[in-house]
């Protein structure tokens, strides 16, 4: 007998194994995605703030801020208290004042440090607890200062050997270092360091004993040797044109310093870098050459008529800063001298001035002594010109032309004439009172001044003289200015003792257009 299979039963069968396992898969990924999103919520809960675990100062700070922790951190180093035992007399200090420093911003950043990954959260989580220390530093010096200020004060402390400088004798001298009662300071700075951090109050204990200085005889003789030797040396800087600028022993004596280091337990050479600066840069300044433009006066074909100035090309030192650092580092004893100043050229250039246009300005036959009536009467004219110099608007140096042979003053700006030419009074030079001659700057200027030659003509020499209240006094050479003169009706011609005699409105005029360092030229 024959027995059929049933292939519905069998496909049937099937088809539900495979919705149980549709279905169970369909529920796992559903677990998957909820645990997932709670995982990524549960690490987002901890951005920027502390991880499970982790605790500052044996207290768990979990979830809490860089800025909550900054606050316990700092909170906890105001009320820590230090009480100083020496020799059975207690003081009371804050950490601050033993020099320690707690930077409880930055604990409280150390604290929530983390990339704010799920793995590290969640490992983070089930690993336990993660201690943070507080971030401490302690000042050595200031707290070996302290402990040394503890000492009674019928104590007779150890003194440092020092090395001083004598201005007076121009000696280095050494004084002497004295054993006294002292602490020892690095077992308190030691000790100091390793309770600061536990941010809890402590006592420290110290013994006044028998102690020897911090820095001794011998050190401070072997930085002054180390000076003496420094001093012996010849130090100069060589100069563009061969010469030198020798920096002498006072010189650099004044320049040098010896003090304590950070722990003040050695000497160390210190050197003024600023005044080495400044000296340098003064010799530098000397070596220097100003450029001069030179100056043709041209008529109105461009034609050259006259050269009143050459041309000087300038020269300028480019190393200063360099020869500054040598001069340091010599000094200091880690290298030898040997700088010379770096030059470069500056051309100088030539003005082709305009020949200024002849005028004629001896209308005046009423004496110029009455200051306000001739300024009064000047303000139209001095006016126009100005406005006329506006108009043309003339650019580049200021400069004033003397010609001496023309007895002549003409203001300039660059090649431009814009006042003038003006009649002046110059020096007598038959009485040996000439003007002189060459390139000059305005450096001394008064609206008013009394001028006499009392100093070197008594009162009875026929040349004697004392005017008072001279106007609009400009000095470009020694004893030699432009000036107004009330005294004089006319002018052309040559009569002063050395200086430009000018109209008192001319005088003013030019006063008020000039200023110190402006450019005169004096010739014939």
């Amino acid at each position: 007998m024959s027995h059929l299979t049933d292939t519905t039963d069998v496909g049937r069968s099937g088809g539900g194994r495979r919705r149980v396992l549709l279905i169970v898969i369909a529920i796992l990924a559903v677990l998957a995605v909820v645990l997932t999103g709670g995982a990524f919520a549960y690490a987002k809960n901890f951005e920027g703030k502390a991880l499970p675990g982790t605790t500052v100062l044996g207290q768990d700070v979990s979830g809490k801020s860089a800025e909550e922790i900054s606050a316990l951190v700092q909170k906890k180093a105001e009320s820590t208290e230090v009480t100083v035992d020496t020799d059975g007399e207690t003081t009371t200090a804050s950490l601050a004042d033993l020099g320690v420093d707690v930077d409880a911003k930055k604990t409280g950043e150390q604290a929530v440090a983390h990339d704010g990954s799920i793995g590290e959260v969640v490992s983070s989580t089930i690993s336990g607890s993660r201690g943070v220390d507080p971030v401490v530093s302690v000042d050595e010096k200031a707290a070996a200062d302290f402990a040394t200020k503890q000492i009674p004060e019928d104590r007779t402390a150890p003194v440092d050997a020092k090395v001083s400088y004598d201005e007076d004798a121009g000696t280095w001298n050494v004084a002497k270092a004295k054993n006294g009662q002292g602490v020892e300071t690095d077992a308190f700075v030691s000790a100091l360091t390793k309770d600061a951090s536990k941010l809890e109050s402590f006592t420290l204990t110290q013994k006044v004993t028998e102690t020897a200085p911090k820095i001794s005889t011998d050190t401070a003789q072997k930085v002054k040797d180390q000076i003496t030797k420094m001093l012996d040396q010849p130090m100069s800087i060589t100069g563009p044109d061969g010469a030198t600028h020798s920096v002498s022993k006072d010189r650099r004596s004044g320049w040098l310093s010896v003090t304590t280091d950070d722990k003040g337990k050695d000497l160390k050479i210190g050197v003024d870098e600023d005044a080495v600066r400044e000296w340098v840069s003064a010799r530098a300044d000397e070596d220097s050459v100003e450029k001069k433009d030179g100056i043709e006066q041209v008529d109105t074909d461009g034609k050259v008529v006259k050269t009143i100035a050459e041309k000087t090309d300038g020269v300028e030192i480019t190393n200063t800063d360099a020869v500054t650092e040598k001069l340091v580092a010599a000094m200091t004893g880690t290298s030898p001298l040997e700088a010379s100043f770096e030059t470069k050229k500056v051309e100088a250039e030539m003005t082709k001035a305009k020949a200024p246009e002849s005028k004629d300005d001896e209308d005046s036959d009423s004496k110029d002594d009455d200051t306000s009536k001739d300024d009064e009467k000047s303000k139209d004219d001095d006016k126009s010109k100005d406005d006329d110099a506006s108009s043309d608007k003339p650019t580049g140096e200021k400069w004033i032309d003397v010609n001496l042979s023309n007895k002549t003053v003409t203001a300039y700006q660059g090649d431009t004439p814009v006042w003038g030419p003006r009649s002046i009074v110059d020096g007598d030079g038959a009485n040996g009172h000439g003007t002189v001659t060459g390139s000059y700057k305005i450096y001394l200027r008064y609206d008013k001044q009394d001028m006499t030659n009392g100093a070197y003509k008594d009162q009875q020499d026929p040349e004697y003289y004392n005017t008072k209240d001279v106007p609009w006094v400009q000095y470009w050479y020694r004893g030699y200015a432009f000036h107004g003169a009330p005294w004089r009706s006319s002018f052309g011609y040559s009569g002063s003792h050395g200086c430009i005699n000018m109209r008192v409105s001319d005088a003013k005029w030019l006063y008020n257009w000039a200023s110190i360092g402006t450019r005169v030229e004096v010739h014939r």
